[in-house]
């Protein structure tokens, strides 16, 4: 018997985000996956090794400690149905009407169908474009899509930033900047109020003197806190991109009796899922009102720490004044104030304020809801102030966030989130002589000209970076400057000449996700279908949403295809270092983006200026020792047994918690705010951006209006766009997808929850909507339902449930592209028809729930005219276990 007939396990950390995943045991036999199971870490260690490895918590007179069996997230028990996908890319597939020698029709991207093609074709397109795009516009011209952001996790294989790599050694390329995604709120508002924020420059609070990381959160809200508040994020579903830890700790906190309240127009998965939450419904994006409300009863009943405020913040008296009325403006925000705006009681915002102030509270934010709205810097900065009057970092009154989850600090931890060992060559985060924030390149695009403030970078950009001015086209000058002083930070010749500099003519994605992932979808949809677009390139496993639009598509191993170091660092249970071999064999003729740059570079020369001329496997050895792991596991061990579990800091128990020594000691635990201190008013807005309306100095209510009037949004209930699209919609991530990742696994597809059968058999995306609206406009459960404003169209299918908020909408992001006509979308993808514009005038960060539309029932009669005038849209192949697929785009011989 051959060794393929015979059953292999090989341990793997599957994941949708760069930092890895729980654990997870992949049966394969005669290269293929037979099934995937939660790894048991037992089987290959024994307790006595795992003892030095394993945190605990003792809090309610229980023990907390990590189990053997590992909690890896749904998606990655579901992975053999994404690497077998009926929509994975197997060849290279070029748009049957582009012909880079004629005719490149531009106008049908979205439209027309591919062929596949050879590698040597493949590459011989992208040699002779790359040339032809230096030869006529320089290196700059060629727009490097994807720096990091929502993929597969990798190591030496990631993509993310392997083309940005090649391109760097032909010359340049314009950057796209990965913006703050997931913190937008925090990055654009808290940031001004307590610093940088993790991993220096996120946004989130973190100590700067812990290398911006958090320790022992968790411990302490186990300990000490009485009461936590989940109002920015839904544990239940956010945590799945990397493990169902949460959902065990959460467990934890039931039994040893811990308070919980839900602050979120959905009554989310995490309430729903838990027996003892308390839900507050709110309407979408009026946070900012809510916590007003809750701050005026805290100073008008002295419940606020007074002493706290008085010492560790600055700028106070201007906000309280703001708050009570005792301003120019002259209206107390009181409860009754509040309640207007966000429709939760008076006497609930009265109890909750009482609540937070007799109780220690912590706040629990994971990434969504007002934290991506229009004006998202002001519930951002709210909610920093309420933590502020709280009494910030004394026992039980943290915030625990997606970067203050590590569980124990190991002895060779750099950070609370860096992986332990890491071969990524992908070049992220570094700055370029040209640049596009992520959230701008549509209108970059169309217009010919952007100008925006900040780089912003997710990490590694201190708070004064948002005062500078970025311009596209770049000023050659100023791009010489930038090239000159990178240039001496390493130590190398500086140039002499500035470089030549034009606008943005070939676009390579290694993130095919923009229009679905980011805001203003529709509007970057009209953008790649202009002529300006002369080339379009996406690198990608499946064929779906931007690569529905690219001329030339590359096929992409999946993380269980490749020979790699892949651990976890992030949201699980215990960090791991892994070595991740390959568990079964490739599909079709798929390469990792890591291999693709290299024979891009081949052809070019350049290769061994990446790869050094080593294999694989010196590569995955010589990551291995250069990392701390040697000092406590050898090559050979590690290799043998797949992961391993570093050893804990002998006092991971004593490290002070999340901001603890900023509580106690500021002296010695300063912010690095230019006081140190909390700035409710900030003096560094206030003279860098002096007539900004709608980031002013300090947190305020801001309703918008009309943009003749120099508002960026009117996306309000209080407005005038509010007339004629009443709806708030709240489109936070889905319960089992993660993004655009897994929405075609049949296994979730047949949950009741995640798909609404239509009468013409399609599975659409769910809308939620109150019973009183849906009545209101006729609609039933299991109607399709066009979801709409002006931007454009989107269908849905109608869930009727008292679980949403009275006047919104729910709509889970991430919902595959599926294009009728332009701005007119079938499967259901919401950030199509989100507002283009950024969080503010000066902020651009992404606009993707907390904005206005309208419900309506469709017709049979405006199906059919449809259906009549975009026949080849109701042609394409469809399969109800995994909707649109690779069939469906892609013409056989």
């Amino acid at each position: 018997m051959s060794e393929r007939s015979v059953l292999t396990t090989t341990g793997q950390s599957i994941a949708s985000g760069g930092t890895g995943g729980e654990l997870t045991a992949v049966d394969s036999k005669d290269g293929k996956i037979v099934r995937i199971r939660p790894m048991h870490i037992d089987d290959v260690y024994t307790h006595e090794e795992l003892a030095d490895s394993m945190w605990e918590i003792e809090a309610g007179g229980k023990t907390f400690r990590p189990e053997y069996k590992a909690a890896p997230n749904y998606m990655a028990l579901a992975y053999k149905e994404r690497v077998y996908s009926k929509n994975r890319v197997r060849m290279p597939l070029k748009r049957v009407d582009w012909d880079p020698a004629g005719e490149r029709n531009p106008e049908n991207r979205g439209k027309s169908k591919f062929v596949e093609i050879s590698w040597d074709e493949a590459l011989d397109i992208m040699e002779s474009e790359i040339r032809r795009v230096i030869d006529t516009y320089g290196p700059y011209s060629v727009l490097c899509i994807g720096e990091d952001g929502h993929r597969e996790s990798k190591d030496l294989h990631a993509g993310g930033g392997m083309h940005a790599t090649a391109m760097d050694k032909l010359g340049g390329y314009t950057r796209e900047t990965r913006t703050p995604d997931s913190v937008e709120g925090w990055y654009w508002g808290a940031k001004h109020f307590w610093g940088s924020g993790f991993n220096y420059g996120g946004g989130l609070i973190a100590p700067p003197q812990n290398n911006y990381s958090n320790w022992n959160v968790v411990k302490d809200v186990s300990e000490n806190a009485e009461l936590l508040l989940f109002d920015a994020g839904d544990w239940e579903l956010t945590q799945n991109y990397a493990s169902m830890f949460f959902s065990r700790l959460i467990k934890f906190w039931e039994e040893i009796g811990k308070e919980f309240v839900v602050v979120d127009p959905f009554c989310n998965y995490t309430a729903v899922c838990h027996k003892d939450f308390k839900w507050i419904p709110i309407l979408p994006n009026t946070d900012t009102a809510f916590d007003f409300g809750v701050m005026y009863v805290m100073i008008t009943e002295d419940l606020y720490d007074k002493e706290f405020i008085d010492t560790h913040s600055v700028g106070f008296d201007k906000f309280k004044a703001y708050l009570l009325g005792e301003d120019e403006e002259g209206i107390a925000k009181t409860p009754a104030w509040a309640s207007e705006r966000c429709g939760v009681p008076v006497h609930t915002i009265k109890a909750f304020a009482r609540n937070i102030s007799k109780k220690a509270a912590s706040h629990v934010h994971y990434s969504s809801g007002s934290i991506k709205t229009p004006y998202s810097h002001e519930p951002g900065r709210a909610q920093a102030y309420l933590l502020a009057m709280q009494g910030m970092g004394k026992p039980g009154v943290q915030q625990l966030h997606l970067e203050a989850t590590s569980m124990g600090c190991e002895k060779i931890a750099s950070s609370s989130t860096r992986p332990f060992s890491m071969l990524n060559h992908c070049r992220q985060f570094f700055p370029s002589a040209q640049s596009l924030p992520r959230t701008g390149i549509a209108e970059a695009i169309t217009d010919g000209e952007l100008k925006w403030w900040g780089s912003p970078a997710i990490v590694y950009v201190t708070t004064p970076e948002q005062f500078q001015e970025f311009n596209y086209p770049a000023d050659p000058q100023k791009a010489l400057a930038m090239q000159q002083a990178m240039a001496a930070r390493a130590g190398v010749e500086p140039p002499t000449e500035a470089p030549e500099i034009n606008r943005v003519h070939m676009l390579w994605s290694e993130k095919p996700c923009n229009m679905n992932c980011w805001n203003g979808g529709f509007e970057f949809q009209d953008a790649i279908r202009s002529p300006e677009v002369e080339f379009f390139v996406t690198n990608h496993q499946w064929m779906e949403n931007d690569s529905l639009f690219a001329d030339l598509v590359l096929p992409v191993t999946t993380c269980l295809e490749d020979n790699d170091t892949m651990g976890a660092s992030m949201t699980v249970g215990m960090r791991h270092a892994g070595y991740t071999p390959p568990a079964c064999d490739r599909v079709g003729e798929s390469k990792s983006d890591w291999e693709i740059a290299l024979e891009v570079l081949d052809r070019f020369g350049k290769r061994a200026e990446v790869d050094l001329g080593m294999t694989t496997d010196e590569w995955l050895k010589h990551g291995f020792e250069r990392s701390q792991l040697p000092t406590e596991i050898s090559w050979e061990e590690f290799t043998e047994r797949g992961f391993y579990f570093p050893k804990l800091d002998e006092h991971y128990k004593e490290l002070l918690p999340g901001m603890r020594g900023f509580y106690e000691d500021i002296e010695n635990y300063p912010l690095d705010t230019p006081s140190g201190k909390l700035e409710f008013w900030s003096e560094a807005l206030a003279t860098n951006f002096p007539d900004d309306k709608e980031r002013t100095p300090m947190a305020r209510w801001i309703v918008g209006g009309p943009k003749e009037e120099g508002w960026t949004h009117d996306e309000t209930q209080w407005g005038e766009r509010c007339k004629e699209y009443p709806l708030l919609v709240t489109a936070n991530p889905a319960r089992f997808r993660v993004h655009v990742q897994g929405d075609d696994i049949a296994w979730y597809r047949e949950i009741e929850t995640t798909k609404v059968k239509g009468p013409d058999g399609y599975l659409y995306e769910p809308l939620w909507l109150a019973p009183e609206d849906a009545a209101a406009r006729d609609i039933a459960d299991g109607d399709i339902v066009k979801l709409y404003n002006e931007r454009g169209i989107v269908l849905t299918g109608a869930r009727i449930s008292q679980r949403v908020m009275p006047g919104s909408v729910v709509v889970a992001k991430g919902s595959r592209v599926d294009p009728i006509a332009p701005h007119i979308d079938r499967g259901g993808a919401i950030n199509l028809i989100s507002p283009q514009e950024g969080v503010s005038k000066h902020c651009k960060g992404f606009v993707v729930t907390g904005y206005l539309v309208e419900a309506e029932k469709l017709t049979r009669e405006e199906m059919d005219e449809w259906r009549a005038t975009y026949p080849e849209a109701f042609a394409r192949a469809y399969d109800e276990g995994q909707g649109i697929t690779r069939d469906a785009w892609v013409i056989s011989e």
